[in-house]
């Protein structure tokens, strides 16, 4: 049942199109400047495959019979048909083998696989189809040449234009992809553009060669600049609808179609590959926040872990005091006490491991109000003890006594990170005098900076121009990571963070204070 209702809707469709298309036809035949039939055709046959082949043919047949009332014998009007059908089918297999069927054409590898096929497969099928008319008696002599010009034009428009749209809608995605773009507010803006524009080019400068054919790119570039792929098809189709619309209106000859018709596949094409672009450039960028998300969580499980071992420590010796007040009878307030620090210590645990998680899921950040000399204790603490084993001179100071509105095992991991980076600097240098040193000051504007500074060699120009570039690494070990993470983290939070090109190494973080509230 759903097949029949799936055949029964792309006859419909297909020769609703072939009467929409049917005008200036060359010898009152199937040659016209627009044809963007063929289009749903070929997804409808590469979505169904070889079944969808003599539904085909019979569509092409029916379509002569209802369009052009078949003015030829009937063995001539089956001969042309299943001759066009056999293009357009071997034009189907040829690219069903270029084209994954879960792809939308919205990257420029797919895109040049389509329309290089499309542009050549439309021009062998005109000079075949032609000639056999021209074979049959149909076309005259002087007819041939300048019929394959306007049937090529037709069709490869028609199918370059339309077959996106169809594509993207005969795919859930590519459904939901147009719905959200066709419902955006923008999406408003730029059709209304695109009837001011076409307003323009054909009112005010149809009768001068349309010189002002150049503003309907203005729409579809901003839709393909903004919305991607799917602006680009809803502005492409909305410009051939109106180009059409506005060629019957005001009447103009089949030659001015066609050179009107390349001028709308070159807009439609260019905004086709500008969307590709812009499509691909936001997964590369979804794929970057994802590998920076998983590459911070891994930071900030090391944050975690120092957050955790205390409570847990704390759990561990009320469960074992608990289990000795048991073995000795005792009911009374002291193993209440006990039983009360574990569930205190169990919901601090709790909240820690909850904050991972949101982490995980969405990058989110807890602000809370945290004093900076706490921070920097907490941030330090593993590195004092660092320090006596490398032999280094940790020192820390002094820290101004302010408030930040921040997450604390975030910035936790921003300091780490950089007095990592410092450790690791001092121990590449081999200088005989081996320093890392953290120190903080207040600064005008509600701000508080931190300067961490090292012995080890300093930032040259080229490191500080690649600094915060992912994936550029001076360690052979590293991935390039830890101050984009850095960085993205102090940004989140209102603040910079910056090295300084220096005979040693010298990194300063500047973050807001947050303000003390006023009573009355």
């Amino acid at each position: 049942m759903n097949t029949l209702l799936l055949n029964i809707g792309f006859i419909v469709l297909y020769v609703a199109l072939d009467v929409a298309s049917f005008i200036h036809p060359l010898h009152g035949l199937n040659i016209t400047p627009w044809n963007p039939a063929p289009a749903l055709g070929l997804v409808f046959m590469l979505r169904r495959g070889s079944v969808s082949w003599l539904p085909l043919l019979g569509t092409v047949l029916l379509s002569e019979w209802l369009v052009r009332g078949i003015p030829q014998s009937w063995w001539s009007s089956l001969l042309s048909a299943s001759i066009l059908a056999g293009g357009y089918i071997a034009l189907a297999a040829f690219l069903q083998r270029r084209l994954l069927p879960g792809n939308l054409l919205d990257d420029r590898a797919s895109l040049l696989a389509w329309i290089l096929p499309v542009t050549i497969g439309t021009f062998l099928v005109s000079t075949v189809y032609l000639s056999s008319l021209r074979l049959l008696g149909l076309l005259p002599a002087d007819g041939w040449q300048a019929g394959i010009l306007q049937f090529w034009v037709g069709d490869s428009v028609g199918i370059a234009v339309a077959m996106p749209l169809f594509w993207w809608l005969s795919s859930e995605r590519g459904r939901l992809l147009l719905k959200a773009a066709a419902l955006c507010r923008e999406a408003a803006a730029y059709v209304t553009l695109s009837l001011l524009a076409t307003w323009v080019a054909f009112d005010l400068g149809g009768d001068s060669g349309f010189k002002f054919f150049y503003l309907l790119f203005l729409p579809i570039i901003w839709a393909s600049a903004r919305q991607g792929m799917a602006g680009a098809i809803i502005s492409a189709s909305l410009l051939q609808v109106e180009v059409i619309v506005a060629v019957q209106v005001l009447r103009y000859s089949a030659v001015t179609v066609a050179e009107l018709q390349m001028l709308s596949l070159a807009m439609a094409l260019i905004g086709f590959f500008i969307g590709s672009v812009v499509d691909e450039l936001r997964r590369a960028s979804d794929e970057l926040k994802q590998t920076l998300r998983l590459a911070a969580a891994g930071e900030m499980a090391g944050a975690l872990a120092h957050e955790l071992n205390q409570p847990l420590t704390a759990l561990a010796a009320y469960g074992s005091a608990c289990e000795m007040l048991l073995e000795r009878g005792e009911q009374g307030d002291r193993l209440n006490a006990a039983i009360r620090g574990m569930l205190v210590e169990s919901a601090r645990t709790g909240e820690v491991v909850r904050r991972l998680r949101d982490f995980f899921r969405t990058g989110a950040t807890k602000l809370e109000a945290v004093r900076l000399p706490d921070l920097v204790e907490h941030a330090t603490q593993h590195y004092r003890g660092k320090a006596g084993e490398q032999r280094i001179a940790l020192q820390i100071g002094p820290i101004p006594d302010v408030t930040l509105l921040a997450d604390q095992l975030q910035l936790e991991v921003v300091l780490r990170n950089l007095l990592a980076n410092a450790f690791d600097a001092v121990a590449a240098a081999g200088c005989a005098q081996r320093t890392v040193s953290l120190r903080g000051e207040t600064l005008p504007g509600s701000r508080v900076g931190l300067i961490v500074e090292d012995s080890g060699k300093g930032l040259s120009e080229k490191m500080a121009g690649t600094l915060f570039e992912p994936f550029h690494s001076s360690k052979s070990s590293g991935l390039g990571l830890g101050l984009v993470i850095s960085r993205a983290i102090v940004d989140t939070h209102g603040g910079t963070l910056w090295g300084e090109v220096a005979d040693h190494g010298i990194f300063k973080l500047v973050l807001p204070i947050q303000e003390t509230p006023h009573h009355v």
